[in-house]
């Protein structure tokens, strides 16, 4: 199969372009609920000290939309749903009423249901989120999940933080340092499990690794042969070396072990044990407590920007304990394509959804930095503007959670992701965009140049619109500005020319002040042609199966 990027949002993607049971493992890492409003930020460059964009507003509240999916519930209109999560959800409403955390709850509760479906028998979900809303969603989960032959797995602690955390002096609470990550699997006796492994630490081998074979120096620990819990967890009985017991092996396992030398016998004769040869240990198996993944550092080289970013160690843990190459892995948030990276590094096939076309900007230019340019012709990009008809219908979205992507999309596609969105809720002050030129300065030192885009998708625009714009430009000190309007304006593109060019002493071109870029013209691959600064970090060059990896 080809791997899919989809722009839009999840549960439209999953209800229309999804197929029953066709993925192997999902893992998701959407908005948390926790109030807290998170910045893209950018490459420093001149005098700012950070270029923000707003990547998404991580707060919920309780709209029309959340009425609407509410009564989908209520009125069982998802068939998707059990009567376990639709009487959840009627309990949680008078519980905790129309607010932020009750949409939330609502709007993950036909997500999960649709993962669900996509799911193979043999498949495994992992939601990662925080305690803010963990126990809910648990809730959720067990309904949909546990109620049709599923099972919960694990509950993972991710120790993101060696750090104290947000427990600084005076505050009334310890530090929070971890997330919590819910596992579950589709069918309790079929889901597909890889165990992993971690390197033994220093202390654990001088404890448990404290003897030594005599003729083959081979260094071993003794790990006990009775079966706990005894015949309540089906271990067998009987008599082994005069011994006897509920044993962990069946009776004929236990005498193959005898003769290849891994059983031994205690000096009172009492009990058995087993040799536990340390070059033949895969290490320490890895538990559900995951302290050894730390979340990625201010300096690495791993680090986008993207202000929920997650490590690939964490991702390639989940995915390759749930996954084999060849197995196709979704992420219905993918964000900034953390997981999608290291799908794509370990062989996997991958689906990835975002809401917001800066995500998914930025996982084209992820993916190219990292595995090259040809990776991208492999890929089946669905949701983005391919002709003016969907470009206007984009134009038109009136869902606040999609405010303004028509703007992202015409300035980064225009810019070819050389630009930094303006993301603010209110007045944007005429900008919905940032670039920056390199060129000298009076002192023929490099400097940066402010360009900046405005984004229009009115039928008619006078040409005051071009007045203001370089009015906006004056006041921002930008040497270029860029109109781009959804329908051709050729009484602005002639209203233009009266603002006269700039020079770039640096490279010696002259490019007009201000110049009108119809859509059209964007879709016919009309592109920004500006000695430009990246604004984004690249990403790392992957090669084969190179990665941040934990043992």
């Amino acid at each position: 199969m080809k791997n899919q990027l989809y722009y839009g949002d999840n549960l439209e993607v999953l209800r229309k372009y999804i197929k029953d049971e066709s993925v192997d493992l999902c893992y998701i890492d959407p908005p948390f609920n926790s109030k807290r409003n998170y910045n893209q930020i950018y490459n420093n460059i001149g005098t700012e000290d950070k270029a923000q964009a707003q990547a998404f507003i991580d707060t919920w509240t309780w709209t029309q939309l959340s009425n609407d999916e509410l009564k989908a519930i209520q009125e069982t209109q998802n068939k998707l749903l059990t009567k376990q999560s639709i009487s959840l959800i009627t309990g949680l409403e008078n519980v905790l009423g129309k607010g932020s955390l009750f949409a939330y709850l609502v709007s993950m509760t036909h997500r999960i249901a649709e993962i669900h479906r996509v799911l193979k028998p043999t498949g495994s979900f992992y939601l990662h989120c925080d305690p803010t809303a963990s126990h809910y969603l648990k809730l959720i989960l067990d309904s949909i999940f546990c109620s049709q032959g599923g099972e919960f797995v694990n509950e993972i602690t991710w120790k993101r933080s060696t750090a104290k955390g947000d427990a600084k002096q005076g505050a009334k609470h310890f530090g929070r340092i971890t997330d919590i990550v819910l596992y579950y699997a589709k069918n309790v006796d079929e889901y597909l499990f890889n165990a992993q492994y971690e390197a033994y630490t220093e202390e654990a081998l001088k404890r448990d690794y404290k003897y030594i074979e005599e003729g083959t120096n081979r260094i071993y620990r003794l790990a006990p042969l009775d079966g706990p819990g005894g015949a309540s967890k089906g271990n067998p009985y009987y008599e082994f070396l005069n011994v006897k017991g509920y044993w962990r092996f069946s009776q004929e396992k236990m005498q193959k072990m005898y003769e290849k030398g891994y059983i031994i016998r205690s000096k009172t004769g009492k009990t058995l044990s087993q040799k536990m040869y340390l070059d033949e240990s895969k290490g320490r198996q890895i538990d559900n407590f995951w302290y050894d993944i730390n979340k990625i550092a201010p300096t690495s080289k791993e680090r986008l920007g993207y202000p929920t970013q997650k490590p690939e160690a964490l991702l390639e843990r989940i995915i390759k304990a749930s996954s084999n190459e060849g197995d196709v892995v979704l992420d219905a948030y993918c964000g900034c394509g953390t997981s999608i990276a290291v799908a794509e590094r370990l062989k996997r096939n991958w689906l990835g959804i975002d809401i917001t076309y800066q995500s998914i900007s930025l996982i084209l230019k992820r993916l190219e930095d990292s595995f090259g340019k040809s990776l991208l012709d492999d890929i089946i990009l669905s949701g983005v503007p391919k002709d003016f008809s969907s470009a206007v219908a984009l134009a038109n979205k009136k869902d606040d959670r999609v405010r303004k992507e028509f703007e992202k999309w015409s300035v980064l596609t225009f810019s070819s992701n050389r630009a930094i969105i303006n993301d603010k809720k209110g007045g944007d002050g005429g900008i919905d965009g940032i670039a920056y030129m390199v060129d000298f300065d009076e002192s023929n030192k490099v400097a940066y140049k402010q360009v900046i885009f405005s984004v229009k998708s009115s039928k008619t625009l006078s040409p005051t619109v071009i007045r203001d714009l370089f009015g906006t430009m004056e006041r921002e000190k930008a040497e270029i500005g860029y109109l781009i309007t959804l329908y051709p304006m050729p009484n602005l593109v002639k209203e233009a020319t009266k603002y006269g060019t700039y020079q770039n002493k640096m490279f010696g071109h002259t490019y007009p002040k201000i110049s009108v870029v119809s859509i059209q013209e964007l879709l016919d691959g009309l592109r920004m042609n500006l000695p430009t600064a990246e604004v984004l970090k690249s990403a790392e060059r992957k090669s084969g199966n190179d990665a941040p990896t934990i043992f």
